[in-house]
């Protein structure tokens, strides 16, 4: 795994377990954070590359899988980044997990 991509997957990592976190009230238990897997969706498009690093376009495609717009993700990594349609939906369920 690249070091860019496990850093891009630690830091949305922590940002959804603290953002998370900080809404939970004393009182009240918080749900649990959504395990989103942002590194698994580019990696996976990495590899149709045929090991070539990700452009930023597949990296703002894979981050929308996260919030459930698996179509948007589709549709992002399909036309700007030119990944064929089963790589792509492949990518964003595992963006979504």
């Amino acid at each position: 795994m690249r070091t860019s991509t496990r850093i891009a997957g630690v830091l949305a990592g922590l940002t959804l377990a603290l953002g998370g976190a900080s809404l939970a009230a004393p009182a009240v238990h918080a749900a649990p954070a959504v395990h989103a897997d942002v590194s698994a969706c580019i990696n996976q498009v990495e590899r149709e590359l045929h090991g070539g690093e990700a452009p930023a376009s597949v990296r703002a495609s894979c981050s929308l899988a996260v919030g459930g717009s698996q179509d948007t993700c589709v549709s992002g990594l399909t036309g700007g980044a030119g990944v064929t349609k089963g790589t792509a939906v492949t990518a964003c369920k595992l963006g979504a997990q």
